[in-house]
């Protein structure tokens, strides 16, 4: 038999938006003292009163508490209740005084007056027209929010996503969702097709009609994307499509003419070994690229004639520095190519060549422009030319609706030097050309044994293999590099051979320490960061070290790095503001974060890394400055942003930290390649370490198999 139990909630001490898995410390009424009331909720707010039903139990850690199969929330009724409701931070501008004060003038009418009248707030002393503004935005906020949590949780779903989901359809958003859910996995980033199709069965939607079926042909292509590919063979989508949903081919076969028809796919043939689906945007972006490398290539070059031996003489003279052959050539090609590749591993004078270039065209007063995929990169550039650079979404301007620099509005220059090419996916580059006026020079500067971009298409190799644009492959390593033993184990790496050790009792700057089991390697990569490298290196253990793993899950993963480094580096103990916990983190001031995808209005991008400044828990509102640049998250947004003590390898493109820690253990096994463990070598500027196996090891360096991606852009340059 069940029992019965009712209260005010005293203080919610976990909630989990995924599933609503609360736990509650309720007053109840009858008894002395709190209780703890463990169930699920969609939301649950201190000072809000809860009915339950179900049964008492004794747990041998936490005592005795009331495990509810039912959990009823209503909004407070009592003074107390509102009071603390009011002043739980869930309201913007609202905190425990104001809260006071609102309580005191309007008592227990306080919940609808906000809710029918919020002009009568400015009764209240301190409370403005900009605050009952904020006050009455975000109560209706939180009023749809809940409705869609409440409808997502009667479905079975994920709570989590209901905020993303008012954002983007506002007012109407159950509306939208009960019309049409399928939109949701286009509309709404962090909604899949996969939960969209939860919802549309559970609303009565057919399993075997033809939006279904047009909706997961979409959404194998969209993963497919996510993968690094432009495009899929036809017959693979439609396998993979029927494996995952149960719907005919014959289905799909109309599904997928239906769809290019609509101009939503584009088939190709014309340069494919079999017919390939692409995604509309995908294939323009391809065939755009093209395009505009042929229009670029074909044009006058902007910089004079001029006597090019005279001015490479005159650019090593300036310089103070002989140019190696390979870098001569390159200056002869940037002066007479409208479009060049310079590529080359460490330590090849990449850098210093894009100097001497820069030199050229500013001697002959020529607009230039230097631009890198990532903050980190550009900065990196700006250091070592003495020129201003950018982000690419930068320089083009990006803002919610995209680029302010296209083909409408080009941007002005006469050369454009991209650099860490190998990142630029074929969306972001097609991007770039088309904002690139006909007359100027673009160089593109890039190491190609480096991973491929994260982003679709695997653009620098491809302009390689084309051979439809000139390329410089610089290969001489000059004295200094030659002299690190992190540029002499990148180019053993490179070569298939194992990389050398500088021994324990020597300060070099390439290390290997061995470690078998997964825990004694975690053991090892903690002592690291937070002893080792900073008493013997004197380099910060969060500013200036950054782990590398080749994977997101076990032990070595991601996840679980970045959970044992913040409880070692920033632990809660060590805090003087609050912390919020949201979508599986918490988050601490001081904490080392990373945004997880483009934000256009925030102007923050994929892969940026930050660190956290201020957690304003009245507001719901934190802080994180990512070079010097304050960005606000609300707590319902912090989504977007995960830990960043440990990165993957992947995420490490086109960045370079101080001191690079790189666990790597057979548990990696899937993702032990040679050009990954490159990739992470050649992030660290003064200090390697590798910690695991030498199994692990030797699997990395023996593995060459890059992936094969499919993308028909190196076709589409050589006709």
């Amino acid at each position: 038999m069940s029992d019965q139990l009712s209260g005010t909630i005293d203080r919610v001490t976990f909630h989990n938006p995924e599933n609503g898995f609360v736990v509650l410390r309720v007053d109840v009424r009858g008894l002395r003292g709190s209780v703890t009331v463990i169930g699920q909720t969609p939301r649950a707010v201190a000072g809000e009163f809860v009915e339950a039903t179900g049964t008492w139990a004794d747990d041998p850690e936490f005592g005795k508490q009331f495990k509810a199969d039912t959990l009823r929330v209503l909004p407070p009724s009592t003074v107390e209740g509102i009071e603390k409701y009011l002043g739980s931070g869930l309201i913007k501008g609202i905190g425990p005084q104001i809260a006071r004060r609102i309580v005191e003038v309007f008592g227990v009418r306080t919940l609808a007056i906000i809710d029918e009248s919020p002009a009568f707030l400015r009764e209240v002393k301190g409370v403005g027209a900009k605050l009952i503004n904020r006050i009455r935005e975000s109560w209706q906020q939180q009023k749809a929010v809940r409705d869609i949590m409440v409808f997502l949780q009667s479905h079975g779903l994920g709570l989590g996503l209901a905020f993303r989901i008012y954002k983007t359809y506002g007012d109407s958003a159950l509306e939208q969702v009960r019309s049409n859910p399928y939109r949701l996995a286009d509309d709404v980033w962090g909604i899949g097709f996969q939960t969209a199709d939860e919802i549309a069965l559970k609303l009565g939607f057919a399993r075997h009609a033809l939006p279904r079926a047009q909706a997961a042909i979409r959404f194998v292509l969209q993963e497919a994307v996510r993968d690094g590919h432009c495009a899929m063979p036809e017959e693979a989508v439609w396998h993979q499509t029927a494996a995952r949903t149960g719907i005919s081919l014959e289905l799909l076969q109309q599904a997928t003419h239906a769809l290019i028809d609509e101009k939503e796919l584009v088939r190709e043939t014309a340069l494919t070994p079999t017919p390939w689906l692409y995604l509309r945007a995908m294939q323009r972006a391809e065939a755009g690229v093209a395009e505009r490398f042929h229009e670029l290539r074909d044009g006058q070059h902007p910089l004079p004639k001029i006597d090019v031996d005279a001015a490479i003489a005159w650019v090593e003279k300036i310089m103070n520095l002989a140019l190696a052959a390979s870098q001569r050539e390159a200056i002869r090609q940037a002066a007479t190519q409208k479009v060049l590749v310079i590529t080359g591993g460490p330590g090849v004078g990449k850098t210093t060549l894009v100097r001497g270039i820069l030199e050229i065209f500013l001697a002959k007063k020529l607009r230039v422009s230097l631009c890198a995929p990532t903050g980190r990169a550009a900065k990196r550039l700006a250091e070592s030319t003495g020129r201003p650079a950018s982000t690419i979404h930068r320089l083009l301007e990006f803002d919610r609706r995209g680029p302010a620099r296209n083909a409408d509005h080009p941007l002005e220059l006469d050369l454009l030097i991209v650099d860490e090419t190998s990142m630029v996916d074929i969306t972001l580059m097609h991007q770039l050309l088309r904002a690139m006026p006909t007359s100027a020079c673009v160089i593109l500067v890039g190491d190609a044994d480096q991973l491929p971009s994260v982003g679709p298409g695997c653009v620098l190799a491809d302009i390689i293999a084309s051979k439809a644009i000139p390329v410089v492959r610089l290969t001489e390593i000059f004295r200094q590099a030659q002299e690190s033993s992190i540029v002499r184990a990148a180019y053993r790496i490179h070569a298939g051979e194992m990389p050398e050790s500088n021994s324990a009792d020597t300060l070099g700057d390439f290390y290997f320490i061995e470690a078998d089991s997964p825990t004694i390697i975690l053991d090892r990569v903690v002592a690291l960061i937070r002893d080792r490298i900073p008493a013997r290196f004197q380099l910060d253990s969060i500013n200036d070290i950054q782990v590398l793993t080749p994977m997101n899950r076990s032990e070595l993963g991601v996840k679980n790095l970045n959970v044992q480094l913040q409880a070692i580096l920033n632990p809660p103990e060590a805090q003087e503001g609050p912390e919020v916990a949201r979508f599986g983190w918490s988050f601490r001031l001081g904490d080392k974060v990373m945004q997880t995808a483009n934000d256009y209005t925030k102007e923050v991008f994929n892969g940026d890394v930050g660190r956290v400044r201020n957690i304003d828990p009245e507001a719901q509102e934190i802080t994180v400055s990512f070079d010097g640049r304050s960005v606000m998250y609300e707590f319902d947004e912090l989504d977007e942003l995960t830990l960043a003590y440990a990165l993957t390898i992947h995420k490490s493109q086109g960045s370079e930290y101080p001191a690079v820690i790189v666990p790597l253990h057979t548990q990696h096994y899937l993702l032990l390649q040679r050009n990954l463990l490159y990739t992470a070598v050649t992030r660290g500027k003064k200090l390697v370490v590798l910690v695991g196996s030498r199994k692990a090891l030797a699997l990395a360096v023996e593995r060459h198999q890059p992936s094969q991606r499919f993308s028909a852009l190196r076709g589409r340059l050589a006709v």
